[in-house]
């Protein structure tokens, strides 16, 4: 008899919890993204707080051009976020690769979004670093390296380039620039972009 009572009381449970869910569905406004909660790790080797397998953390970038940019709007995208700043050597020798052998090759695919986030620098000294390193592709402002925060210990350093699917999963990161991994990181766009 207990046992049937305390299957009872579970079933009540379940019920009201998958009634609850069902509300919540109905009232959810049409058309905008479901943004899962990022999970938040303690910092890996070289400092990411993310995972592979993990949702990219949410937020909202304003590019150079005033544009501003909710990542879980471009859902239905590959998207690469490159963390960037001017004063990083690194990046540097990084970018004009990510130009040439990304950008160029992809920019005009509608199913692809590349963002530069330079980390904690004012609009002119990232319209200058554009400038001089000679990419093209959009760059956001990041004050206080408060949405780098949100993939990496503030702290840890750059370059780093984060892939995210298009439902929104991070799918690799990388950190520093190799050649070996560039050319992985390029091989896994080609292949998410022809799926």
């Amino acid at each position: 008899m207990k046992k049937l009572m305390m299957l009872v009381a579970l079933s009540a449970i379940l019920a009201s919890c998958g009634t609850g869910n069902k509300k919540n569905a109905e009232t959810a406004v049409e058309n905008e993204p479901v943004v899962a909660e990022a999970v938040v790790h303690e910092p890996d080797s070289v400092g990411y707080i993310v995972r592979v397998g993990d949702m990219a953390p949410d937020f909202e970038m304003e590019l150079t051009d005033g544009q501003k940019v909710k990542l879980s709007s471009l859902r239905g995208k590959v998207v690469m976020l490159q963390f960037t700043a001017s004063w990083c050597g690194v990046c540097r020798k990084e970018m004009p690769f990510i130009e040439k052998d990304i950008w160029q090759k992809h920019k005009d695919n509608q199913n692809f979004a590349l963002y530069g986030i330079d980390r904690d620098e004012p609009l002119e000294t990232v319209k200058a670093f554009a400038e001089k390193t000679g990419v093209t592709y959009p760059l956001a402002l990041d004050p206080g390296a408060d949405l780098f925060a949100k993939y990496a210990d503030r702290k840890a350093g750059i370059t780093r380039n984060v892939l995210v699917d298009k439902s929104g999963k991070i799918v690799m990161l990388t950190r520093l620039y190799n050649e070996e991994e560039f050319a992985s990181l390029c091989k896994k766009i080609d292949e998410m972009l022809a799926e």
